[in-house]
């Protein structure tokens, strides 16, 4: 491993941004939903906004030697310090597609490791491992029925979006808390149209 001969600033940003970091989703399709591992993508997700909020960023950049391939990543921080280590594989083939494959895998650990973070199995086991101070059920993100049934509702009284989205302090629909579902369902059923009197 190298350094910058201070790294004193970066060891401050890089605790700050690890107490926000989650686990990276196991899923290579989908980095939000189950599946087998944590791909490029999920573990990209899982630092990027934390890494941004504490002055951090890195460089990752394709290396070759002796017959193995991989990537050197650099952490940065804003103030020039800095953490670099190489991480090289050998290849199966001695083809372009066999090294890209290589070069994905390493650029893959060598992030995760360099931040520091877990892989989850998946998004609601993601979500408990933020460091946000809340009761493992607030953590969890709601599931693929719960979310159809908001989306449903949504769509059905023709409510804004992005106003609701606000407001629960999510993203998205599947990004949800599972601890505002009730509450959603709530909210939404009271903007129902109402029906016409009395029997």
């Amino acid at each position: 491993m190298n350094s910058s001969e201070s790294i004193k600033n970066l060891a401050v940003a890089l605790v700050k941004a690890q107490k926000e970091m989650g686990g990276a989703v196991k899923d290579s399709k989908n980095p939000f939903f189950k599946s087998n591992y944590a791909d490029l993508t999920s573990v990209i997700m899982a630092i990027k906004e934390p890494f941004s909020n504490a002055g951090l960023a890195y460089t990752q950049f394709p290396v070759s030697e002796d017959g193995r391939v991989g990537v050197v990543t650099r952490l940065m921080h804003e103030s020039g310090e800095w953490l670099e280590h190489s991480y090289t594989l050998p290849t199966v083939k001695n083809d372009p597609q066999a090294a890209g494959s290589a070069i994905t895998y390493a650029r893959r650990y060598a992030l995760q490791s360099i931040a520091g973070i877990p892989t989850a199995d998946d998004d609601a086991e993601s979500a408990m491992l933020r460091g946000n101070g809340l009761p493992v059920v607030e953590r969890a993100i709601i599931g693929d029925d719960q979310a159809t049934e908001i989306k449903g509702l949504l769509a059905e009284y023709k409510i804004d979006v992005k106003a609701f989205l606000k407001y629960f302090k999510a993203t998205s629909v599947d990004l949800m808390l599972a601890s505002n579902y009730t509450r959603a369902i709530a909210t939404l059923q009271a903007k129902a149209p109402k029906s016409g009197g009395e029997s």
